[in-house]
């Protein structure tokens, strides 16, 4: 039977972990909230792309080669193909180390800096990060469908010699940059769950390690979305 004072010390451990898991559901949760909200009021990647669209589609009604289009398109789907890919890959990886937790254990038990776990504790992370990869797969994989649904808009867009109103040009734009936009934000969602897996990968080593980590993902989230050079540069502000 365990001393009085390492059951103290496993107590403190477990409230530890529970208080960085809170909040990093809370930074995940609450960055995603923030940056729609804030998206509203003030420049940003996702709205300054936004623009870039509606141009892209307004250009695209002038073209009668719209070869370049679907390119863009294909280039955009390969890139969000190769991430849900790599989300299914390391999601077999997760798995995997599930079936083999106590040999896991025993390899990065002999850090000096190892908090020790138990068998539970190492499963629950385990668990957690497998959530975090399924939600990434998701995502991924949804704003996948979603450039296929642009590619039929392009595809149906009317031709250049064809006389359509002004309304209908408007409605086409307006349709078929805000499917484009909605799968750019579906692959951000998926691309943040891969910064916020990172942070998770701190959590077994230490659960101060890990909130840290989840403040410095934040951060980073934040500044490049809304104080980078990137932004900068594609809004034209010197």
């Amino acid at each position: 039977m365990l001393p009085f004072h390492s059951w103290v010390f496993l107590m403190l451990v477990s409230i530890v972990d529970v208080a960085a898991l809170v909040l990093f559901v809370v930074c995940w949760v609450g960055y995603s909230k923030f940056a729609i909200m804030r998206s509203k009021t003030t420049p940003c990647l996702a709205n300054i792309l936004h623009g870039y669209r509606r141009q892209w589609m307004t250009r695209l009604l002038e073209r009668g080669n719209r070869m370049q289009d679907t390119t863009v398109i294909a280039n955009l789907e390969r890139n969000v193909t190769f991430f849900a890919s790599s989300s299914l890959l390391i999601l077999a990886g997760i798995v995997a180390v599930l079936g083999a937790t106590e040999k896991a254990m025993f390899v990065l038990d002999v850090l000096p800096f190892m908090i020790k776990a138990t068998r539970v504790e190492w499963e629950l992370k385990l668990i957690v990060l497998l959530v975090v990869f399924i939600y990434a797969f998701f995502k991924f994989t949804w704003s996948l469908r979603q450039y296929n649904f642009l590619s039929v808009l392009i595809g149906a867009a009317p031709r250049t010699s064809e006389e359509i109103s002004d309304e209908e040009k408007e409605r086409f734009i307006n349709q078929s940059s805000r499917i484009a936009s909605l799968a750019g934000h579906q692959f951000n969602f998926g691309l943040r769950s891969f910064y916020f897996g990172l942070a998770v990968l701190a959590w077994f080593l230490h659960p101060v390690l890990f909130v840290v980590v989840t403040l410095f993902v934040v951060r980073v989230l934040y500044r490049r979305e809304f104080k980078s050079s990137t932004l900068k540069t594609m809004s034209a502000v010197e």
